[in-house]
């Protein structure tokens, strides 16, 4: 009989987005409670030691998080397994670094560097909009905040531009066709592109339909749709390969033209 709450995690277990190989060891780190889900999201440990290569085991990272070296939304954070997701930015001051948590086109996190300035704001996906007590009006966002008063026009679905310094919204984008989107979860996870089309499933699941830049057409539940700009440009800088998929001979071809570039 369980009692209380899981505290580990088997290596095989572990969300495949973390890209973790199967034989160096049966655990895997298992995320604290916070923002973002288990499945959604990346503990600290993995980024600094299977990503960047900063720690060569657990305790390295433990002896760099407990210098207070490593932020997460402008914020220090100490818990080796801190959960990290989509749309985060992680600075490191010490070298100057920053960095925002974003899926490549494969949806795996990726390692996508960002400038000083870029790091300050990050994108929040509107998941409730409500009424709390004594009638205050907040929405909750993706990744767990709760923002008082916000602008009235703000509906489920929207974008907001978030301030990390001031935790205020400075813009807000609507869900609505023709804005840029990026998909976080499903198959299509990590491609880009620009809503054409939404059915609307009464008492199911609202499917939004996508074109890439290579005006190439998917579809995808609405709760996987993360608007990241107004019309097709983006507020967020989009990592390698700018999400656009490309299929496995379009990836063989890519490959042979670098090499042949490079000899």
């Amino acid at each position: 009989m369980a009692r209380g709450p899981k505290k580990h995690l088997k290596r095989l277990a572990a969300p495949s987005s973390w890209m973790l190989d199967k034989l160096s060891g049966t655990y895997a780190p298992r995320p604290s409670p916070g923002p973002h889900k288990l499945r959604e999201s990346l503990p600290l440990t993995i980024f600094l030691r299977n990503r960047l290569k900063y720690a060569l085991n657990g305790r390295e990272v433990t002896s760099i998080v407990k210098q207070r070296l490593i932020k997460v939304d402008g914020k220090v954070r100490t818990d080796t397994t801190f959960p990290t997701g989509f749309m985060d930015t992680i600075s490191i001051e010490k070298s100057g670094e920053h960095f925002r948590l974003l899926y490549d086109v494969k949806g795996r996190f990726t390692i996508h560097r960002i400038t000083a300035e870029e790091a300050s704001y990050k994108l929040l996906k509107v998941r409730t909009v409500a009424l709390g007590a004594k009638g205050v009006p907040h929405v909750v966002t993706h990744d767990g905040r709760t923002i008082r008063y916000p602008d009235p026009a703000i509906k489920v679905n929207d974008t907001l531009k978030f301030d990390l310094e001031s935790g205020k919204i400075t813009e807000f984008v609507h869900f609505d066709t023709g804005n840029i989107v990026m998909i976080t979860g499903g198959r299509n996870m990590g491609r880009a592109g620009v809503i054409t089309h939404r059915e609307k499933h009464i008492g199911g699941f609202d499917i939004v339909h996508v074109k890439d830049s290579l005006d190439r057409t998917f579809a995808t539940r609405i709760s996987n749709i993360f608007v990241i700009g107004e019309g097709s440009k983006p507020w967020i800088s989009l990592p390698k390969g700018k999400g656009t998929k490309l299929t496995i001979s379009e990836e063989r071809d890519l490959r042979r033209r670098q090499r042949a570039a490079e000899q």
